[in-house]
């Protein structure tokens, strides 16, 4: 099997896994919904659907031969396999903590918390404003868009409520 193929197959997968289980499971769906509001799990199910229909694309577009020169010229930063594997590591454990951390700290400081040591541990240190902008001003304006344009909740941890947000 070759990459392409693996990596659609990976792609479908997982939105398969967050559409059909993770949605389902964890978005809590009202007994009752007015007839001009979008039910909680429209946006994560959309999302997850859109996934679905790009990562089959992909398995087509590699089933039917699709072009792999270009993949077989990744350059990377010269980095030994196992920089690579701790790096990975990292990122899971990062995301491990980060759904650990939504209950007590809430969804915004989290993600706040998230996106700056995702970007730390990319290697970039030398914006610092615009590190500090996107970790701090990114969640902030996605969950002001959330609430105001779309009426979604995002999760309040205890940290959060305790300061009143």
């Amino acid at each position: 099997m070759t990459k392409p193929v693996l990596r659609g197959l990976l792609v479908v997968a997982f939105f398969a896994l967050s559409a059909f289980y993770l949605v389902p499971v964890f978005v809590p769906r009202p007994a009752f919904i007015p007839g001009f509001a979008p039910p909680p799990d429209m946006w994560p199910r959309t999302v997850s659907i859109v996934g679905i229909v790009l990562g089959a694309l992909a398995l087509i577009t590699a089933l039917r031969g699709g072009s792999t020169a270009e993949e077989d010229a990744i350059e990377t930063d010269g980095s030994p396999i196992s920089r690579m594997a701790l790096r990975f590591a990292g990122l899971v454990l990062l995301f491990v903590l980060f759904f650990a951390l939504i209950p007590y700290a809430g969804f915004m400081v989290a993600t706040m918390l998230l996106i700056f040591c995702t970007i730390l541990m990319t290697g970039e240190r030398g914006h610092r404003v615009w590190i500090l902008l996107l970790s701090i001003g990114g969640p902030v304006l996605l969950l002001m868009f959330f609430h105001s344009a779309l009426g979604t909740q995002f999760p309040k941890g205890e940290l959060t409520k305790m300061l009143g947000f």
